[in-house]
């Protein structure tokens, strides 16, 4: 067992990408490049001894918004969402493969020749056999997030953490682009969060966590060691947790 394995303070982690984290340059569409960059990091997580599970959003390919404010049906839309998350599941997929990491696809829609149905009990065994295990298709309903299916799965999977990884190094009381005077939140409550309406997860999906005491860790993806260091507990961006 090496250091990084004993010094780890979360054995199993839900980490939840925005889809926007494999668009290229341009902000939409799949970049192989991202994706394998994500994957070199999701790697070495795993060999500190990690149990990895990852959900992700459809952003780079479509947002259910968009379809709904020029007239598309709500529930179409999302559904059009879902499906966007299996593509960028298996894109993912593919990059750890590439690496040697040995993967699993498990999508809330059944698509039988592309991913593995959600069943529980069948991704908690993908974990306790070392297996990354990427969920697709949301909750597998419209109205919900991939932030909800994100507090969901990581509630299924008894997961230590959500790690909501973004391009911020934490929450703010407001927009730290906008504002040069935006404080950062070391520590959050789940009710404060709420209550001050920040901007972490969705309030359905903080409020999941909060029921079923799940912190979540939010914290910059692309600073250099910012996830290492999170896992080794130095105080990397910002826990939302009950106390």
């Amino acid at each position: 067992m090496s250091e990084d394995t004993q010094s780890v303070v979360y054995k199993r982690i839900l980490l939840k990408l925005s889809g926007e984290s494999l668009a290229g340059p341009g902000g939409f569409g799949i970049d192989p490049t991202q994706a394998r960059v994500i994957a070199q990091l999701v790697q070495r997580v795993q060999t500190m001894g990690v149990d990895v599970a990852i959900v992700i959003g459809a952003g780079n390919l479509w947002r259910g918004a968009t379809g709904e404010n020029t007239g598309m049906d709500r529930a179409t839309a999302d559904y059009m969402g879902m499906l966007a998350t299996v593509m960028n599941a298996l894109a993912l997929m593919d990059a750890l493969e590439q690496l040697g990491v040995v993967t699993r696809v498990m999508s809330a829609i059944e698509m039988r020749t592309v991913a593995e149905p959600y069943i529980r009990r069948r991704a908690m065994r993908h974990l306790e056999k070392g297996r990354v295990v990427i969920f697709g298709g949301g909750t597998g309903n419209p109205y919900f997030s991939t932030d909800t299916a994100a507090a969901l799965r990581a509630t299924e999977i008894d997961a230590d953490v959500v790690i909501k990884a973004t391009k911020v190094d934490g929450v703010y009381d407001s927009d730290p682009k906008t504002n040069p005077n935006a404080v950062k939140f070391e520590r959050l409550t789940h009710m404060e969060t709420l209550s001050r309406r920040l901007n972490v997860m969705d309030s359905t999906a903080v409020s999941l966590c909060m029921d079923n005491d799940m912190p979540i860790l939010v914290l910059n993806l692309w600073e250099p060691e910012a996830l290492i260091r999170a896992l080794h507990g130095e105080l990397v961006g910002t826990l939302v947790s009950m106390d």
